[in-house]
């Protein structure tokens, strides 16, 4: 099969390897699409940067570089393995990448996978991955798509999923206010995950035009706050109150300060995306207003079946910022990635 495999710093090849077998517990599945994301980025173009080791077997599941990537994509199920029975050949699926945790740390004793420092993904440090024609994977990571949910939109799961959890962080209640920093894929999943939970009164922040217009597009109301007045902007939505929360998905300083500053009292900020710089913070401004800073990594399962139902429920739009590109492309998403582009990619590879 096809497949695109990192071997180290701006080295992803594709090239043909042997297609996978499922094992007991597993399906194959042949992808359909798969997403490019900020880690991905970080795969090809600062490996360093990851909180692993990517030459050295994982101590969970063995893998080592050559890794396939791809942690956020779809499928058809082809073939089933031994004792598979929830599972059929035929059904379509959003794939929950994550397969692997200790299970004895604090995190995994707490409940929190995603924060385990041995877990492991499919597309990084699992062998196989969504950037190939084909991959097993246990059947309980398989969520089925409904019919009105197509494969296209079944990729984008995983990435809204993230949005979700950290909206689902924020303690967010129907008819309450929010700010949402950033909106690259997880500003415009937030944006969708607000909108689902019955929150029409949000303001995206965002200072690329490109990406505002991908936001206006969507009917979301945009401001640029490099050149425009956010505290005002803030201020008329709320009647001069503040929002009740906010979603950092900038990743940058300048993001926290501003959301800090727009939060109502007792409101809260959300921080869903990674920083690579520290960011400057005066404490007593959440003293005085009894607001909080939380994170927001990953999702749980039951966040991707209701990602799904609010997909099925007609909530996410891929209008105007999704956009599709071969296998081959996967160079060009890259670049695209790294240069800003808003929107999102999603490769076509089966």
């Amino acid at each position: 099969m096809k497949a695109a495999r990192f071997y180290g710093k701006e080295d992803l090849r594709i090239e043909e390897v042997p297609e996978p077998v499922p094992g007991p517990g597993q399906v194959k599945l042949r992808n359909a699409y798969a997403g490019i994301c900020g880690s991905d980025l970080h795969f090809f173009f600062y490996p360093e940067s990851l909180p692993f080791a990517l030459d050295k077997p994982h101590p969970l599941t063995g893998a080592t570089l050559p890794q396939i990537l791809g942690h956020e994509f779809s499928g058809t199920v082809v073939e089933v393995g031994e004792g598979v029975a929830d599972v059929k050949v035929g059904d379509r699926g959003a794939v929950y990448p994550l397969a692997v945790s200790c299970g004895t740390c604090a995190a995994c004793r707490k409940g929190l996978p995603f924060s385990c420092p041995l877990m492991g993904s499919l597309g990084s440090n699992v062998t196989g991955g969504g950037l190939a024609e084909y991959v097993t994977l246990d059947a309980s990571k398989l969520h089925v798509l409904p019919d009105g949910v197509d494969l296209r939109m079944g990729a984008l799961v995983e990435p809204m999923a993230v949005a979700w959890h950290a909206v689902s962080r924020s303690g967010v209640e129907p008819g309450g206010t929010a700010l949402i920093a950033g909106a690259g894929p997880i500003g415009i999943g937030s944006w969708f995950a607000l909108k689902a939970r019955g929150v029409d009164k949000v303001l995206v922040s965002e200072p690329s035009a490109d990406r505002r217009a991908i936001m206006s597009g969507l009917g979301a109301r945009v401001v640029d706050p490099v050149n425009e007045d956010l505290p005002a902007a803030i201020a008329s939505l709320t009647h001069g109150d503040g929002v009740d929360i906010a979603v950092d998905a900038a990743g940058a300083g300048p993001a926290i300060t501003s959301a800090l500053a727009g939060l109502a009292p007792g409101g809260r900020l959300v921080v869903p995306a990674l920083h690579e710089h520290p960011a400057q913070l005066q404490p007593t401004q959440l003293m005085m207003a009894e607001t909080e800073i939380v994170g927001a990594v990953g999702y749980r399962p039951a966040e991707f079946d209701e990602v799904i139902a609010a997909m099925a429920d007609g909530f996410y739009d891929t209008t105007g910022w999704v956009r599709e590109l071969p296998l081959e492309g996967v160079f060009d998403a890259l670049r695209s990635l790294r240069g800003g582009i808003g929107g999102k990619i999603l490769l076509k590879v089966g």
